[in-house]
């Protein structure tokens, strides 16, 4: 391949939805680890992405190698909106989600549910601390595509770890297995011990919370303890503190065979 011929390739992926554009050497790292399937991977420096590749995933040092071809500095600067520091990218398939096949996975494990983020890098960092948490899923609502280059880039390409999908209706949570938490400031606080293990986990945005259907479809509303007027958490931070609440209470720990 003529290496012009990228700009357009890396442009039409960014819109293409059986397409993900990695940005990066931590998404590219993550995506080879969790079994992705790459497509193409380039890099403006072949010797500093080897010195990189030594010292952050040496597990990987050997396939960095054999998969990633150098190309002209002006060119992979041109193959996303702002080339990623570490001087490499790439294409992978993005794996077929169901979301209904995520919320019946029978492992105790949570799914979290995000309606209608707003910010990409944020929906990201939240898939990020979802894989680290080893929850069954990480499903959203809303116009924002959950695998845009800018929520993989924020997930460090942790999205081939953990199931990631939109969920095109709320319907799609009735008549489930599970439990249906709503993270809400008027909800009774949380109990990290008392978190059922296959809860759906649903946050809304900081300025306008989950919707009235979400609220009224929810078997509990949970709020999480905050000093007085402190008006609200980051998403992410939010989903990080009630996934690793949930993770070290002693009754997940047995669950997920931890001890």
């Amino acid at each position: 391949m003529q290496d012009g011929s990228l700009i357009p390739r890396f442009g039409r992926a960014r819109r293409d939805s059986a397409l993900a554009v990695l940005e990066g050497l931590h998404p590219l790292k993550h995506a080879l680890r969790f079994d992705a399937n790459v497509l193409e991977a380039v890099t403006r420096d072949a010797a500093e992405l080897e010195r990189l590749t030594a010292e952050l995933a040496p597990d990987l040092s050997a396939r960095m190698r054999s998969l990633v071809r150098e190309i002209e500095p002006q060119t992979f600067e041109r193959l996303a909106p702002l080339a990623p520091s570490t001087g490499v990218m790439a294409l992978a398939e993005r794996p077929t989600i169901d979301p209904s096949a995520v919320l019946a996975d029978p492992r105790p494990a949570p799914v979290v549910v995000l309606e209608d983020p707003r910010d990409l890098g944020n929906m990201g960092a939240c898939v990020r601390v979802a894989a680290a948490a080893d929850v069954a899923g990480v499903l959203s609502t809303g116009s924002h595509d959950p695998w845009h280059p800018d929520a993989l880039r924020g997930a460090a390409g942790l999205h081939f770890a953990v199931p990631v999908a939109r969920l095109s209706t709320l319907e799609q949570l009735r008549g489930i297995d599970r439990p249906l938490l709503a993270f809400d400031p008027d909800g009774e606080p949380l109990d990290p011990a008392e978190l059922p293990a296959r809860a759906v986990l649903a946050f809304g945005t900081e300025r306008h919370g989950l919707s009235r259907e979400l609220l009224e479809r929810a078997d509990q509303r949970i709020s999480i303890p905050m000093r007085a007027g402190v008006s609200s958490l980051n998403l992410a931070t939010s989903v990080a503190a009630v996934l690793f609440g949930w993770r070290l209470s002693p009754k997940a720990l047995h669950q997920t065979g931890t001890v």
